[in-house]
């Protein structure tokens, strides 16, 4: 049955009053929380203090926030009052991204943070249908078209006072039907694409992944270390916890982000979560830290370590088979190995960590293998925010390391060929979607919902298969595609993501190939490790040249993908892709095309004589400027 998020709430409320739902920590204070009736009864308060203000039913209302309470209650809130929340992303630099944004869903007020409001205030003329901002955070010396969180809710106070029935009509008037978000694209192709979800939706997919899990335990806590806006961290994290009674805690607050990023080890440590929602840049970052947190202890224990991890990965194979065959011999060593490793790996970490559940992008089949050695799975899934977001799921009760998982239950799933024909299974094809997760449409942009709903089913714009067993693979977009000088098409993000996995001196990688006679790839190096090596730029090339060319015959990653799509070249990168400079998004993906509009020359110099060299001037002018 189709119901409202307020509906939702209601129903978790009704079974988990008084259990903690939402735990923040401001500056230098230890974590409090807030119960299911306490967040319920705060978010109707704010909505009656929106209504106060004027706010009419389908009025737009953006949140730009880092993760805190008033981030949840503010959403509810805007939904209480029948208004459309549209959550936006802390990464926003620009003035032309956030403009466009706030201009084109007509948004009339905007929820901002501490950072985030210094930020507006310098481009308040560019958002002419913004009337008011409402600070989230305590703040002195406030503008005057600002108003602080805690004064509208004391104006909600104050009217529900006058008249307890003040929000009611209100609330009636919001159907499942209702949009609930506008949430934008990251607009890496062209304008960003406002995402109609519905009430419906979100409940929809919110009680298909708890189900598709087997349940979530009230008695969980999660770390939501992904930003709150990211449909991701939204559906899995605030929506599917809401339904369970769990509890979500964000990341203690800070002054600045990398005073936010300094805080997650701290925080981590004070929740102690029992789960959390992951990311390939974020699993990789933990990785890190873990293996430099071994090399801390010595020679001896970095040895034990490895060793512990070669025969869990022999036992463990792809999850599904773990222990098939012959290696029934091998668990009582592992046990060995887990006492005296692993278990300690895991208690440093957080000692109640049961699994992570990772999406945002493929996850290199290394990294899942690493985490389910030391006994914390990463369950690799698969989402698109146009699907509220997830689509298929690994779970502790069926998992394939590799896949995405098996699609999530009461959801129709085909794979297509060019004219749209479902296509037999372990055959390549576009992945559609057909069921109550789907999105409405695009925002004020029917030539682009026609495009992507077709006779109710969602056209993802993703390359994948599904094998006998039911299992989904996700090959990536169609349009970041490497083309061969025959038109034969492979995906290039399980190399490069095992590429950037497996090798020290790697930290970002593309491949390119657009119907030419060999791939070639763009490298930045880590700049730390390598210069631990040599500082010989020569050397230098030549160790590059190494770790790429283990992929090919007789390396020690020989057999993993067809030699064929291996880079026959690559030009060493000066600059890292980021945020700032454009080529990293919001959701921390590279993006492609500015990369290859960005490096055209150099692209064009790897099909040279002088330029496949990995010796060649160009990389070892940046490198002798990397090793300095």
């Amino acid at each position: 049955m189709s119901r409202t998020i307020l509906e939702f709430l209601d129903e978790s409320v009704k079974k988990y009053a008084d259990r903690p739902y939402l735990y923040e920590a401001k500056s230098g204070s230890e974590y409090t929380s807030l119960t299911y009736r306490q967040v319920q009864e705060q978010s109707k308060q704010f909505a009656a203090g929106l209504l106060s203000l004027g706010v009419q039913a389908g009025d737009r209302i953006a949140l730009l926030s880092e993760g805190k309470n008033n981030w949840v209650i503010g959403e509810l809130g805007i939904l209480h009052a029948g208004a459309i929340c549209v959550p936006l992303s802390v990464k926003l630099e620009s003035e032309q991204d956030i403009s466009f944004r706030l201009n084109h869903s007509e948004t009339r007020m905007v929820l901002a943070s501490d950072q985030q409001i210094a930020k507006l205030r310098r481009m308040k003329n560019a958002f002419p249908t913004v009337e008011q901002y409402i600070l989230l955070d305590e703040e002195d010396g406030i503008e005057k078209d600002e108003l602080l969180f805690d004064t509208v809710i004391e104006k909600g106070v104050q009217a529900l006072t006058q008249n307890p029935l003040f929000l009611d009509e209100r609330i009636q008037g919001v159907t499942p039907e209702s949009l609930a978000n506008i949430s934008y694209t990251s607009g890496t192709t062209a304008n960003p694409k406002g995402i109609m979800l519905t009430h419906s939706n979100y409940v929809f997919n919110a009680e298909q992944s708890v189900d598709h899990i087997k349940g979530i335990p009230s008695h969980f806590r999660t770390l939501l270390i992904l930003p709150w806006d990211h449909s991701f961290g939204h559906t899995a994290g605030i929506y599917s916890f809401m339904k369970c009674g769990a509890s979500i805690a964000s990341v203690a607050m800070g002054k600045s982000p990398i005073e936010v990023l300094r805080n997650v080890p701290k925080s981590l440590k004070a929740i102690n979560p029992h789960m959390m929602m992951s990311v390939p840049a974020l699993a990789a970052n933990f990785r890190k830290n873990i293996e430099a947190g071994i090399e801390k202890k010595g020679k001896r224990t970095a040895t034990l370590f490895r060793k512990a991890l070669k025969l869990a990965y022999t036992y463990n194979k792809e999850g599904f088979n773990k222990g098939a065959g012959a290696r029934f011999w091998m668990k009582p060593l592992l046990s060995v190995y887990d006492r005296l490793i692993f278990s300690k790996v895991r208690q440093s970490f957080a000692s109640n960590m049961a699994y992570f559940i990772g999406g945002g992008a493929l996850l290199d089949i290394e990294l899942q293998r690493f985490f389910y050695a030391i006994g914390i799975p990463m369950y690799q899934g698969y989402g698109l925010s146009e699907a509220t977001p997830v689509i298929s799921a690994n779970s502790a009760h069926a998992h394939k390391l590799g896949s995405s998982g098996k699609p999530l239950p009461r959801m129709d799933i085909q794979i297509v060929d060019e004219t749209l024909k479902e296509v037999p299974a372990g055959e390549k094809g576009e992945i559609m979607i057909c069921g109550g997760n789907v999105m409405k449409g695009y925002w004020k942009n029917p030539e682009a919902t026609a495009e992507t709903l077709v006779d109710g089913w969602l056209r993802t714009g993703d390359m994948g298969y599904l094998d006998t067993d039911g299992y989904l693979y996700v090959l990536g977009r169609t349009k970041s595609l490497l083309i061969g000088d025959d038109g034969e098409k492979f995906s290039p993000e399980g190399i490069e993501e095992s590429i950037m996995a497996t090798s020290p001196y790697i930290e970002q990688c593309v491949l390119y190939n657009n119907q030419r006679p060999y791939t070639t790839a763009l490298i930045v190096v880590n700049r730390d490790e390598l210069k631990k090596r040599t500082s010989d730029p020569q050397e230098a090339a030549r160790i590059i040249e190494q770790e790429v060319g283990a992929y090919l015959k007789g390396g020690k990653h020989d057999g993993l993908f067809p030699y064929r799509w291996l880079p026959s070249a690559f030009a060493v990168l000066e600059e890292p892709f980021t945020e700032k400079n454009g080529l990293v998004n919001s959701s921390l993906k590279i993006v492609k095309h500015k990369v290859y509009s960005a490096y055209a020359g150099r692209i064009e110099g790897l099909y040279t004589a002088e330029g496949k060299k990995a010796t060649s001037a160009n990389n070892i002018d940046v490198l002798k400027k990397i090793l300095g």
